[in-house]
């Protein structure tokens, strides 16, 4: 994967927590993971 994704990954985490603040600590823990395993398979 490339930079691309976080990024994709990121506007779609900022558009979840505007429209949804309460799944912000879901939001931010999913996204960690994601990046986490994104980091590993390289």
């Amino acid at each position: 994967m490339n930079v691309n994704t976080q990024a994709l990954l990121s506007l779609i985490a900022g558009i979840l927590i505007l429209v949804r603040p309460a799944l912000l600590n879901y939001i931010i823990a999913i996204y960690l993971i994601i990046i986490g395993v994104l980091g590993l398979v390289r």
